[in-house]
């Protein structure tokens, strides 16, 4: 196990969520435990009969949860950049120790060592011990709920609050002013007024208001802040309810969103077709397929795919060439597992890369097959595209920009992508074209003028030549018996100098290839299907030096409903680790 992957557990392990099927959920319920057992310990000691007769026992709990806590409290710091990366180095480290539960977590373990050097009262540190109590918010859901309705109404309360700060300000100014004749030895300054003031607020507490007003006015100031009182109270707990119904409704909605976006991942795995001899998820949905077979209105299905990771809705008329473009709105399903999209790492020689999974109809489906069928490795950006509507996610990962150094994520996309990959193994970019129009199925660009037909030229950026020429002999062959055309530098342009593919070769010593596949076959042919199969096979007999040679089908023998492993991959079952 890497030092990433065991960080990735640890953040699984501090989810604070009960109710997953995971069996990290022992430890939360451990963690629970021992806050209990450690505040039991506390109160016990407030007994002198009990402290004495028990001191031992006490004495030994109180080292084991302490040397408990201390272990865990020291993890979730030093892990605490895999819960939000503001928290990513020292300084971020030092910004959730001073976090609400950072802080609990802080005061409630490491003082107990400041014990040893210093003269710490008993009692402090028994408070502090107390105070892990707190810790248990982190497991319940309602504290969350009233949290979110707080925030949720934290501009309403704080306008309240002030209101209600300066008109008290106001009025205990006029109270010092017409009490100051009439009871100068009690209201000789304007401090007195205010404090009294706010003193019945909150029932007087310290017995600041021992002199009330016995003018007619003051009388009346005192009236109206009585009333001022009643709205302290009224108003928030007003604002809260409030906000706790609205938060509770936007709960519901979003289980609702999720439990639509589930049952459309779900119908994916339902509409599977074989073909080839084994089954495949469908590649596309209609909104009326969804809305007849899942009885959901067009308006559910728009925000279920805005709400799911694993679906969008794509216009398959943008794939059209030729002819009139009428919409066709298809609702299509990929992978996710990070922020830009999605990296598996197989062990593989070759690496099948979708910088255009987002934009090009069709690609996420097929690029996924293929490296899944082959066994390679897989990395694809679904979450970028220059054409997306999310200001913060307007970047393009196929034609690199100039800002692309400074994004953080596609930079992470590249790291990903190089790995440490060396001169024996290939990296794929795999795209859709509309250029190759119906003249070719296929295009392998490896840096030619347009035209080239020689795999032997000073701007190759493929530099093992012969296995580059055997790879596209065997390939177009096993194409040709599909009908389906390869062509080499012939239909395309000359590759674009910020074309990702040339980013990449940049940074590696791996061979670096792009093939672009027309759009056409991706998305309506049906001999898609045994396509995607010859081109991964091609590709893992020719390229595949890591791993024993053959396509990976144990996946694709069973429907994908019944398969565990497409639920899994979709968010469906809860994996078990």
């Amino acid at each position: 196990m890497t030092l990433q992957s065991f960080k990735e557990e640890l953040n699984r392990v501090f989810d604070d969520n009960l109710h997953t099927k995971q069996w990290h959920n022992i430890v939360d319920y451990v963690i629970i435990g021992f806050i209990v057992l450690s505040t039991v310990e506390v109160f016990l000691t407030t007994f002198d009969a009990v402290n004495e007769k028990y001191e031992t026992a006490l004495t030994v709990v109180d080292w084991i949860t302490q040397i408990f806590f201390t272990i865990e409290v020291t993890l979730r710091i030093w892990n605490a950049d895999m819960l939000d990366p503001k928290y990513k180095g020292f300084w971020g480290r030092v910004k959730y120790c001073f976090s609400f539960y950072g802080l609990i977590d802080l005061l409630s373990t490491y003082p107990f060592y400041l014990s040893f050097f210093m003269p710490i009262p008993y009692m402090a540190l028994k408070v502090l011990r107390v105070a892990r109590l707190f810790r248990v918010f982190r497991y319940m859901h309602s504290f969350k709920l009233l949290t979110s309705a707080f925030r949720s109404k934290k501009s309403e309360l704080l306008v309240s609050m002030q209101f209600l700060v300066i008109i008290t300000l106001i009025l205990s100014f006029i109270l010092f002013f017409v009490e100051h004749d009439a009871q100068p030895e009690a209201y000789d300054n304007g401090w007195y007024s205010v404090i009294w003031a706010f003193a019945q607020y909150v029932g007087d507490p310290g017995g600041f208001g021992e002199y009330p007003p016995i003018t007619v006015t003051g009388q009346v100031i005192a009236f109206i802040i009585g009333i001022l009182g009643i709205a302290m109270f009224a108003v928030p707990a007003g604002l809260i309810g409030s906000g706790f119904t609205e938060v509770m409704e936007d709960e519901a909605k979003t289980e609702e969103l999720k439990e639509n976006a589930r049952r459309i991942n779900e119908f994916f795995l339902v509409k599977s077709a074989k073909r080839s001899g084994i089954f495949w998820p469908a590649k596309n949905l209609s909104l009326g397929d969804l809305k007849l077979d899942l009885g959901m209105s067009e308006d559910d299905i728009l925000k279920a795919v805005t709400f799911s990771p694993t679906i969008r809705l794509k216009n398959l008329a943008a794939a059209v060439l030729e002819g009139p473009k009428n919409d066709m709105p298809v609702v299509n399903q990929f992978h996710v597992n990070n922020n830009y999209g999605c990296h598996v790492e197989r062990g593989s020689s070759v690496t099948i890369v979708n910088a255009l999974g987002y934009g090009d109809n069709g690609l996420s489906y097929f690029d996924w097959h293929i490296a899944q069928l082959g066994g390679f490795n897989y990395v694809a950006n679904e979450n970028f595209s220059r054409t997306i509507g999310d200001e913060d996610k307007r970047h393009n990962f196929y034609t690199v920009e100039k800002d692309s150094d400074g994004n953080v994520d596609f930079q992470q996309f590249i790291s990903d992508i190089v790995g440490n990959r060396d001169e024996n193994d290939w990296i794929v970019v795999v795209a859709g074209e509309q250029v190759v129009k119906n003249i070719t199925d296929f295009h392998f660009e490896f840096g030619g003028e347009k035209g080239e037909t020689s795999f032997d030229f000073p701007e190759c950026i493929t530099h093992d030549k012969q296995k580059l020429k055997q790879l596209y002999d065997d390939f177009s062959q096993t194409m040709e018996g599909l009908k389906l055309k390869t062509d080499a530098h012939q239909v395309q342009p000359v590759m674009n100098k910020a074309n990702v593919t040339r980013y990449i070769q940049a940074r590696t010593k791996a061979n670096v290839l792009l093939i672009t596949v027309s759009y056409k076959l991706m998305v309506f042919d049906k001999i898609v299907y045994d396509a995607i199969i010859n081109f991964a096979d091609v590709l893992n007999r020719n390229l595949e030096t890591r791993k024993p040679v053959g396509l990976h089908k144990d996946e694709y023998m069973e429907r994908p409903v019944e398969n565990d492993y497409w639920k899994k991959l979709y968010g469906l079952v809860e994996e078990r680790i």
